[in-house]
């Protein structure tokens, strides 16, 4: 029974061997590279240890690892994360309290594939990222990790040296901000390992959500900023070549118009880089990549914290006064949602004075209201002194012109006389157009205001017409379809009524003098028809206020008008009636003729 036994084993052993043998000879596994692009497929683990990168990775074998994609999540109260142990990346991050076309805002676009956020790559960051299948570990509802054994090289005792890569995500309750970490263990197999110069790359990109159709400025833009030593710095990025930052900042981030990504390293030794090169169904990327400099010693742990939510200032706020999860102070993050410019200081009032109105009435279509009826009352004494400028000035165009037509042939001594005319009447040819100079600053800082302000976005002012004050509204859409040369897919109806209040606004104000001029009242219909192509697609808001300012403009100028009439009717009173000689009388000679 024993000889049974004992030759049973040695048949089983001798077919077992053979099988792999035969196997390894006529169908040898295909090694499945640590960063090329070709994803591993379901059903077939990793085994060959082959070069990955210019550093010379390369997977380990994966005893007993996973063989197929799997996909996790972790939700908190404000975001909803979905991973994939592809590389261990972020495929989803969606920001719960924020919609976009009724849907939570998903802060990584893709393109024609699915994009990861958060990759690694072994090298720099022209080094693909790594696609291998990790071992997924989770550790707590808001923390996950995943790891895979790596070879780096073989010894000079034939021994394959491996390190373990692990990636640890760790999120808080009510934070948009969490925290990466990136460990490099190499001493747990083999006590004398060392790195010796192997690096890698963190990455995000191709793009930070949501969704847009173009980057103008007006509507959606990015923008590259780095801090360091206290100073926000905005970086030029251009798609010719990545933009390398390597004086290390504190911080970096890709803002766009209401959202924004902030990266914070950890570490001591890296470099930033910013690129913008397009990729298939993205056709303007924004991406930032850490590159970490060579690892030295056995093992290294590296930490990063990122910010990927709105870019508003009561969510950056909390990081420069503890109140966070992280107990992260004085990080200066709310710089990137501060307006900058000289017109800032401008620009917060309006935005206080808008968010006091809001509370008043929750609803920022009529926070709007508010706010340009407050302008127009403060900007009144303005406009009324500047309405008696030009009614001094047409008091005295019959000296103006007298003197223009008098001296027509000396333009020195005619302006010399224009300006001593000016003096002994006490008028400033400034004067009119001054208090119209004193209301651009405030025009320009209401166009930021309502053009950026975060809280606008969603913000429905009339159910069923003008649902987000931060998008263009329609009444009818056509879309895909677009008109051709215009490239219009929608009907809005603001513009048209922006269009009528313009043409009738400046009816009303025509002087005398100008209806008579040829150019004035082309000015008249050009201008408004011009901007209405202009502002066809702008915000919602913005042209919700230059509708009612104009509206409000229209009836302040009817008031002024009859003020105007009486002043004007005084001022024909005042004036001495001119004094008309009598006529001489013709003296007879006193000679008589004699028929």
């Amino acid at each position: 029974m024993e000889k049974r036994t004992l030759l049973a084993v040695v048949l089983s052993v001798l077919v077992i061997s053979g099988y792999y043998v035969v196997q390894g000879i006529f169908f040898p596994p295909t090694p499945v590279v640590a960063g090329s692009s070709a994803e591993p497929r379901a059903g077939r683990s990793q085994e060959a240890p082959v070069p990955a990168t210019a550093s010379g990775v390369a997977e380990a074998p994966a005893e007993a690892g996973p063989v197929a994609e799997e996909r996790v999540s972790i939700e908190t109260d404000l975001l909803e994360v979905t991973f994939t142990n592809i590389g261990g990346d972020v495929v989803s991050y969606k920001l719960k309290e924020h919609t976009e076309r009724g849907a939570p805002v998903e802060m990584i676009l893709s393109g024609e594939k699915e994009s990861h956020g958060f990759t690694l790559a072994f090298g720099d960051r022209a080094d693909q990222p790594i696609r291998s299948l990790f071992t997924v570990q989770q550790l707590s509802d808001y923390t996950v990790a995943f790891y895979r054994d790596f070879t780096l090289r073989t010894n000079a005792e034939g021994v394959e040296e491996r390190f373990r890569l692990t990636k640890t995500y760790t999120f808080k309750p009510h934070e948009y901000m969490f925290e990466l970490t990136i460990r490099l263990d190499g001493g747990y197999t083999t006590p004398s390992f060392n790195f010796a110069g192997a690096a890698y790359t963190l990455a995000f990109g191709p793009q930070i959500g949501p969704q847009f159709e173009k980057l103008d400025q007006r509507y959606e833009y990015r923008h590259y900023y780095t801090y360091t030593n206290g100073k926000q710095k905005q970086e030029k990025v251009s798609d010719a070549a990545p933009l390398k930052i390597m004086n290390r900042p504190i911080w970096a981030a890709i803002a766009g118009k209401y959202f924004v990504f902030i990266a914070v390293p950890y570490i001591n030794q890296y470099d930033l880089e910013f690129s913008t090169q397009p990729e298939p169904g993205i056709p303007s990327a924004s991406r930032l990549s850490v590159v970490r400099f060579p690892v030295n010693g056995s093992r290294t742990e590296d930490t990063y914290r990122f910010y990927l939510g709105p870019k508003n200032q009561e969510s950056l706020a909390v990081y420069n006064n503890g109140d966070n999860g992280f107990n992260l102070r004085d990080m200066h993050l709310i710089k990137v949602a501060n307006t900058s410019g000289f017109l800032a200081p401008l620009e917060t009032v309006l935005k206080w004075i808008l968010t006091f109105f809001y509370r008043i009435v929750p609803n920022y279509g009529v926070a709007i209201l508010f706010l340009t009826l407050l302008v127009k009352i403060v900007l009144f004494p303005l406009t009324k002194k500047g309405s008696e400028a030009t009614l001094r000035m047409q008091a005295l165009s019959p000296k103006v012109r007298d003197i223009q037509t008098k001296y027509k042939d000396n333009p020195t001594k005619m302006n010399a006389e224009m300006a001593e005319l000016y003096k002994k009447e006490g008028y400033n040819p400034l004067s009119g157009c001054l208090p119209m100079l004193l209301q651009l600053p405030i025009f320009i800082a209401m166009y930021n205001l309502f053009n950026n302000h975060f809280d606008l976005r969603g913000a429905l002012f009339i159910p069923g017409w003008i649902p987000d004050l931060s998008l263009p509204e329609s009444v009818f859409t056509f879309a895909p379809f677009r008109l051709p040369l215009l490239g219009w897919s929608d009907i809005r109806l603001l513009p048209f009524i922006y269009v009528g209040s313009q043409l009738l606004y400046g009816k009303i104000t025509q002087t005398p003098d100008q209806q008579g001029n040829a150019q004035m009242k082309m000015m008249l219909y050009i201008m408004p028809i011009v901007f209405f192509f202009i502002l066809y697609d702008v915000p919602s808001g913005l042209l919700l206020y230059w509708i009612a300012s104009n509206l409000l403009s229209l009836v302040q100028q009817v008031a002024l008008n009859k003020y105007l009439a009486k002043k004007r009717a005084s001022m024909a009173l005042a004036q001495p009636e001119p004094v008309i000689a009598p006529k001489k009388k013709k003296k007879r000679s006193g000679k008589f003729s004699r028929t």
